[in-house]
C-alpha cells in the first residue's frame, strides 16, 4: 500500500508522468542498452524494441500500476502483476536485475522531467517502483519454486523430433527431451520461451504457446512466419521456419503463463483468429487427453481453410469430446470440407448459440479480441469470465480495467517491467 506521505505526491505528479511516460520509457531503454548491451542476449526481444511495443508496454504498466495504487489502495492489480511475473519467470529474471532497471529508469525520469523531479517526487516514485518490483519478485519466487527451478535453471535443451508445415506460414515443432532432468507437465494454455541463437551470436527469446498436451518426453509448439509489410521481417520466426531442422537442438524454458484452462467444470468457449488458435489447440488437446465431457465450443476466424493452422488436430480433438462443437468463419467464403459449421465473413457471435454459464478464452489480433469481448459483455457475460492471451507486450490490459471498474475497457499482456 502506498504511504500517506507519498500518496498526494503521486496524485499530483501522475498526470505529468503519464503524459511523458512513453518518452521516459524510450530513453530508459536506450540508456539501459547503452550500459548493458548484454541484456539483448537471451533477455530482451529486439523485435519488440524496434517496433516500440516494449516501450509502450513498460509505459502502460508503470502508469497503470501507479494509478491502481491511487484508485484501489487496498489491493494490488493482480492480473497485471501475474502476467508480468509469468513472462519474467519464463526468461529467468533475477531479483538483482530490478536494481539495474531502477537505476536506468530513474535516470530517464530525471532526464525527461528535469527540475520537476524534486527529492520528494523522486522518493514517492521510488516507493511506487519498489512496491511493484517487490510484488513481482515475490510472485516470481513462487513461480520458480512451484516449478522446482531457479532463475538460472529454467532452461532445458530439446531436440527437434518432427517439423511439420501446417500452412504456408506456420510450422509446428515437436520437441524431444534430451536430458534425464525431471520435466513437469505444462498447464493447458501455457507457453515456453525459446532461446534462438541468431547469426550475429545473440540469443533472442520468443514465447510460443504449447499446442499439444505434453508428456514426459515431448513438447510441441507452432511458429508463424512474420513477414515484412509495415513491420520488419521476424528474425526468429523466419530462422526457425527456414533453418532449424529435425535433429537440431533448441533451448526451451519450463512452461509458464497465467491464462490457463479453468477446472471448475463449467462449459468452455474458445474464440480465436489466425495464429491465435495455438493456445486453444493446447487446451483442447488437454481436454481430449483427459476424456472431458464438458460442453466445449470452438469459434475460429481465418482467411480460408488452407490458412487455418492446426485445423486437423483441433477438429479431431473436438470431435473426440462428447460435448464439442465448432464454428469457423472464412473471409474468402464458406466453401470448406471441414467437419464444422462454416460461415463466410467475419466472426459473428449472433450466429451462434452460446452455452449458459460458460468461461471464455480469446486469442488473436487485438482488434479481434476487443470486438469479441465487447460483444460478449453486451450479451451479459461477466468480464471476469473472459480471459485473453496477447502475443507480445500487452497494449490492452483489459483485465486490469475489469479489476478497477467491472465492465470497463482499458485504453490500451505480457507487459514487462524488466523483460
Amino acid at each position: 500500500m502506498l504511504s500517506d506521505r507519498s500518496r498526494p505526491v503521486i496524485e499530483a505528479t501522475l498526470p505529468a508522468v503519464a503524459d511523458n511516460i512513453e518518452e521516459i520509457a524510450t530513453r530508459f531503454y536506450a540508456h539501459l542498452f547503452g550500459e548493458h548491451p548484454e541484456l539483448f542476449d537471451g533477455v530482451f526481444n529486439r523485435g519488440n524494441q524496434a517496433e516500440r511495443t516494449q516501450q509502450l508496454a513498460l509505459a502502460g504498466s508503470v502508469a497503470v500500476f501507479a494509478s491502481s495504487l491511487l484508485k484501489v489502495p487496498e489491493q494490488l492489480p493482480e492480473h497485471l502483476l501475474s502476467r508480468i511475473a509469468h513472462k519474467h519467470a519464463s526468461l529467468g529474471i533475477t531479483p538483482d536485475q530490478y536494481d539495474v532497471v531502477h537505476e536506468h529508469l530513474f535516470w530517464a525520469i530525471v532526464d525527461v522531467l528535469g527540475t520537476a523531479v524534486t527529492p520528494e517526487v523522486a522518493a514517492a516514485w521510488d516507493e511506487v517502483y519498489w512496491l511493484m518490483a517487490y510484488a513481482l519478485i515475490n510472485q516470481e519466487r513462487g513461480l520458480y519454486s512451484a516449478r522446482g527451478v531457479r532463475p538460472e535453471t529454467v532452461w532445458r535443451e530439446w531436440e527437434v523430433a518432427e517439423k511439420v508445415s501446417e500452412t504456408a506460414d506456420v510450422v509446428t515443432f515437436r520437441m524431444r527431451k534430451v536430458s534425464d532432468r525431471l520435466v513437469k507437465s505444462s498447464l493447458p494454455g501455457q507457453y515456453v520461451t525459446v532461446q534462438v541463437p541468431m547469426p550475429d551470436g545473440v540469443r533472442q527469446p520468443r514465447q510460443y504457446s504449447l499446442t499439444r498436451a505434453d508428456d514426459d518426453e515431448h513438447r510441441q509448439f507452432s511458429v508463424k512466419r512474420v513477414h515484412g509489410g509495415d513491420k520488419p521481417d521476424g528474425e526468429v520466426s523466419n530462422h526457425l521456419c527456414d533453418r532449424v531442422q529435425v535433429g537440431d537442438r533448441l533451448t526451451l524454458s519450463v512452461p509458464f503463463g497465467d491464462v490457463v484452462l479453468d477446472d471448475s467444470g463449467r462449459p468452455v468457449v474458445f474464440a480465436s483468429a489466425g495464429i491465435g488458435i495455438t493456445p486453444m489447440a493446447g487446451m483442447l488437446s488437454h481436454l481430449a487427453a483427459a476424456g472431458s465431457r464438458l460442453p466445449v465450443t470452438l469459434l475460429h476466424a481465418d482467411v480460408d481453410e488452407e490458412s487455418f493452422a492446426l485445423r486437423t488436430q483441433v477438429l479431431d480433438d473436438l470431435r473426440a469430446l462428447s460435448g464439442g462443437t465448432a464454428h469457423v468463419w472464412f473471409e474468402r467464403g464458406a466453401a470448406s470440407s471441414l467437419p464444422a459449421e462454416v460461415h463466410a465473413g467475419a466472426m459473428d457471435l449472433d450466429a451462434v448459440d452460446l452455452p449458459e454459464g460458460a468461461l471464455y478464452y480469446l486469442c488473436g489480433p487485438l482488434p479481434f479480441m476487443q470486438a469479441v469481448r465487447s460483444a460478449l459483455l453486451d450479451r451479459g457475460v461477466a468480464a471476469r469470465d473472459i480471459q485473453y492471451e496477447v502475443f507480445g507486450p500487452d497494449l490492452w490490459q483489459a483485465d486490469l480495467a475489469t479489476e478497477e471498474s467491472p465492465g470497463a475497457e482499458a485504453p490500451g499482456r505480457h507487459a514487462a517491467a524488466v523483460g
